[in-house]
């Protein structure tokens, strides 16, 4: 309104009333309303009867009541309610400007009905999928309540329902089904561990016994007496050995020594293997190979290391056919590198590749052998400490065992 006072005033005074003329006009929708006022108050011009009561001369739009003339110049005025403002001019005279909001307030309960005919819709449909997608969430809940509930009644075999969704619900069915496998695989090695280990140590345990119950009715001099001894010292060393076997796997399992990882060379640590049993592979017939195809060098604790290489190639000599040879190697595939150890014997069953790597289980080929079926074991622990692949396979004839380090781990 003030712009068009503005544009209304300026100019030539004489100008105005022309002006005003053609302000009202241009009103194709009759919301303008005018009048102009002389010096003494009366109008002599517009559509105004004159100045709202009320309004003062200062400019300011405010909301006043007002009589209007009808389209009949000479008929009588109606009222209405308007945003008026009344400038004076220089010369003296009043005008008065009006502005009818009756459109507007049309114009905003048409867009307030149809903000509330829309949003009722939107908001029973909004409402319709919230109570959808929330109960459906509480069904996944629930699902997930009463499998922790059998879990913990003891049903390890238990798992999440994975529907394949791929969403948040799923990526945690599948993180918690894998916790699930390592708990019943843990808790199934520790029923187990128990009476293995009775069952290893009995043996032992009683020879020892034995022994000394006939050095105690037989021995008539010191040095049979010694020779009990030394026998009954020789089966409690082979019981500590399984105890301290049992001791060292529990705690690499448990992640312990990777305080201890620094950057270890496999080549030279691969030679030292094989300088430390050339001398038993000698003894026995065998002939150790060693085999360096590269180099490389990664992250891991160097003493567990070494002490999985050296199971490996044990094993190696001690099931390798007499005057056949055994291997150890260092390839490099794709990436990887590759402690490969090879014997000439037997071999290891498919059906008997899993279980061998389990603690205190001995196949076929190696009950008449000494030993308490933990080496296995104990590499099994080392390689998942330091993130290694650990398979068995066929040598034609005998076993192929590979330990397989990430890409990751090597630079």
């Amino acid at each position: 309104m003030r712009h068009e006072a503005r544009f209304l005033i300026d100019g030539p005074a004489a100008a105005v009333s022309r002006r005003l003329d053609l302000w009202l006009a241009e009103d194709l929708h009759d919301v303008r309303f005018a009048a102009l006022l002389d010096a003494a108050g009366r109008r002599v011009g517009g559509n105004m009867v004159g100045l709202p009561r009320g309004l003062p001369v200062d400019g300011r739009p405010r909301f006043t009541p007002a009589d209007v003339l009808t389209h009949d110049p000479g008929g009588d005025g109606r009222p209405e309610t308007l945003r008026a403002a009344a400038f004076r001019l220089d010369d003296g005279r009043i005008l008065v400007l009006g502005r009818d909001l009756d459109e507007l307030d049309h114009t905003r309960a048409v867009i307030l009905r149809a903000l509330l005919l829309g949003l009722g819709p939107m908001l029973a449909v909004g409402l319709g999928v919230g109570a959808f997608l929330g109960r459906r969430a509480l069904d996944r809940v629930a699902a997930v309540d009463r499998v922790v509930a059998r879990v913990a009644g003891g049903q390890l075999g238990e798992r999440l329902p994975v529907r394949g969704t791929g969403d948040e619900f799923d990526r945690l069915a599948r993180g918690i089904n894998l916790m699930l496998d390592d708990l019943e695989r843990l808790l199934g090695e520790v029923r187990d561990v128990g009476s293995s280990v009775a069952h290893d140590l009995r043996t032992p345990l009683t020879r020892a016994r034995l022994g000394l119950e006939r050095a105690r009715d037989a021995v008539r001099d010191a040095a049979g007496g010694r020779r009990a001894i030394d026998e009954a010292l020789a089966w409690l060393d082979a019981s500590f050995a399984v105890i301290t076997a049992v001791l060292r796997i529990g705690e690499v399992e448990h992640g312990r020594r990777r305080a201890g990882f620094a950057r270890v060379a496999l080549a030279p640590l691969l030679r030292e293997v094989a300088e430390l049993y050339e001398p038993l592979a000698e003894e026995k017939g065998v002939e150790l190979a060693l085999r360096i195809e590269g180099e490389a060098d990664l992250a891991a604790d160097r003493a567990l290391l070494f002490e999985a290489v050296s199971n490996l190639v044990d094993n190696a000599v001690k099931f390798s056919a007499l005057g056949r040879a055994c291997s150890i190697g260092l390839v490099a595939e794709r990436g990887e590198a590759v402690i490969l150890v090879e014997d000439s014997g037997p071999g290891i069953a498919p059906a008997e590749r899993g279980l061998v790597l389990k603690r205190f289980y001995r196949g076929e080929a190696s009950r008449s052998s000494e030993g308490s079926g933990l080496g296995l074991a104990l590499v099994v622990a080392v390689a998942r400490l330091h993130g290694f692949r650990l398979t068995l396979g066929d040598a034609g004839p005998g076993c192929r065992v590979e330990l397989r380090c990430p890409a990751g781990a090597v630079p």
